[in-house]
């Protein structure tokens, strides 16, 4: 194993430069890596950490400034990773420590940065403390690590409340206890198959906090915290109710017992002491779906620091709604002292260039049970406005976010077989709900071969048959590709970003969204469907679509200018 460094020697061996500016986060470009489905060295058809490494080069060429890592820790994977049995050490499908500290090398000798997922809310039910909950029965302070309730009703068959899943069904499960008799039920607001952490608890914020130590002592520069408004809950007896699915409750009304809670802050608190003891500091961005006036808890300086904005994701493809979005956002980030995120793919949502090519509103859980056909998508639609979108979100002040594959044009492989599907949600809705397996597809690296060149030995999601035309092989160096869309796009960004402001112009047409940034960089977004509009006068930078040559901005195009 790679030797490790203690802080102490960690810090001093830094220089100082700008590639250590602890501001590295407020305007990066960073890159989501779902392990599992980006590169297999082993061929056993799960990606892995080796397998990573050696795209480190491809993703350096691409122009991102920092890779962020979905897990990879041991997880028996019940939900993709999601379900960690060891915080502190490498899936063994997945590699090592050792194959950890080689790729954490390699980010950094490409000039990037290193952001791993943390998964505070909930372990996996294998964790060695679950375990030891089950085994050590009611009361025990093994127990009282998670979220443990009798039973309501006579004989205590009922669930301690109405409380739901996130993955449909009730949140709590009934275990047998060490005598073989019905016991007590475990909270868990995803699959039963991951039990939430009770942070009342001393022993797992301590712990949590040993964690955070152990992987930046590794060279991770940063966090990304997975379902950061969950944690903290109210627990107090009676416990309250819940009225409504889990995801169809308002979170800016206060009422909910299980997410969005206030108390939140102080254990993110204790997380900053810990982030602050390394130089440049270690920098975090919660995973919070609340409304952009709720994010500012998380956000805040003495907090984790920045907080993901979802707000454009859901968007509809609609110009006032993406000026408001953007206007808002910034608002919020400069109130918290903050820059703000942007998004438009993760592994958890249909990817953007297939939501943009079915009718604004569609039901994609209802979409995805038609394999993609009802209603018919318009891919050439889907794209250009993807493009654009794209294009757009560059511009902006603040961190982009880029979910692998986009970059490649990646369509939503919606047609997944039934008994192809992976995640939990399939089988928790009682098959009502596909889930997110038709965005974690491996990536298609080449043209032909075992799985398109992700591996030796298959993919373990199957790859339509077109992915091979949306390749890295066959899209690299060929001008008008969506892979040197994006390349020509970071390239530019980062040549031409400056300061954090942004300027709209006081009258703009409707239909369009256009702002400048410092340096005369000017952004125009057409959003009609009716035509084009006058492009401004300035020497064109990039557009999304080709450009007519008659001095109008196409319909669904994006353009950068310089004045």
């Amino acid at each position: 194993m790679s030797p490790r460094l203690s802080r102490a020697e960690r810090n001093d061996a830094m220089p100082s430069s700008p590639a250590h500016d602890p501001d590295w986060w407020r305007q990066s470009v960073v890159y989501q890596i779902y392990p599992r489905s980006f590169a297999d060295h082993d061929g056993d058809g799960l990606g892995d950490l080796r397998g990573a490494t050696s795209r480190i080069p491809y993703l350096a060429e691409l122009g991102v400034d920092a890779v962020w890592f979905s897990p990879f820790y041991p997880s028996p994977l019940a939900d993709g990773g999601y379900d960690v049995a060891d915080y502190r050490d490498v899936d063994p499908r997945l590699g090592t420590l050792e194959d950890f500290d080689d790729l954490a090398t390699a980010v950094h000798d490409a000039g990037l940065k290193l952001i791993v997922d943390i998964v505070p809310n909930h372990s996996s039910d294998e964790h060695p403390w679950f375990q030891d909950a089950l085994a050590a029965g009611p009361g025990s302070p093994e127990r009282d690590r998670y979220l443990f309730r009798d039973g309501t009703g006579p004989t205590g068959d009922s669930p301690p409340s109405n409380w739901s899943s996130h993955f449909g069904g009730s949140a709590w499960t009934r275990v047998t206890e060490p005598s073989g008799e019905p016991g007590q039920w475990y909270l868990h607001l995803f699959s039963r198959e991951q039990p939430d952490w009770n942070w009342q608890n001393q022993e797992v914020r301590q712990d949590f906090l040993r964690t955070l130590r152990f992987w930046a002592d590794r060279g991770v520069d940063g966090f990304r915290v997975d379902v950061a408004n969950l944690p903290a809950k109210d627990m107090s007896e009676p416990l309250k109710s819940q009225s409504g699915a889990v995801d169809d409750l308002t979170p800016e009304e206060g009422k909910s017992p299980t997410f969005d809670r206030e108390e939140i802050q102080e254990i993110y608190r204790h997380w900053r002491e810990v982030f602050n003891e390394y130089d440049p500091p270690r920098s975090a961005v919660a995973e919070a779906w609340v409304p952009a006036e709720k994010r500012l808890i998380y956000a805040e300086p003495e907090g984790l620091g920045q907080a993901f904005n979802f707000d454009l994701l859901v968007a509809d493809w609609d110009a006032s709604q993406f000026r408001s979005t953007i206007a808002e956002n910034l608002t919020q980030a400069r109130v918290a002292g903050t820059s703000s995120t942007w998004v438009f793919s993760n592994h958890d949502v249909v990817r953007h260039p297939s939501r943009y090519a079915v009718p604004a509103r569609t039901d994609l859980d209802a979409w995805l049970l038609t394999d993609g056909t009802d209603p018919v998508p318009d891919p050439e639609t889907g794209l250009r406005k993807a493009r654009a979108a794209t294009l757009l979100m560059l511009a902006l002040p603040g961190s982009a976010y880029l979910y692998q594959g986009e970059e490649l044009g990646l369509f939503e492989v919606a047609d997944l077989p039934a008994n192809a599907l992976e995640d939990p949600i399939w089988q928790r809705s009682d098959h009502q709900r596909k889930g997110r397996d038709g965005c974690r597809v491996p990536l298609p690296w080449t043209t032909d071969g075992e799985s398109l060149g992700f591996g030796p030995g298959g993919s373990h999601l199957p790859q339509p048959e077109w992915f091979a035309d949306h390749a890295v092989e066959s899209q690299s160096g060929q001008d008008g590709s969506n892979l040197e869309f994006y390349r020509q796009a970071l390239r530019l960004r980062r040549e031409l970003q400056g300061a954090e402001d942004i300027f709209w112009p006081e009258h703009t047409q409707a239909g369009i969204v256009d702002f400048v940034r410092p340096g005369g960089w000017h952004c125009l977004t057409n959003f009609r469907q009716d035509g084009g509009v006058p492009l401004p006068n300035g020497e064109v930078l990039m557009a999304s679509s080709e450009l007519p040559g008659d001095g109008t901005l196409p319909a669904s195009t994006t353009v950068w200018l310089r004045h």
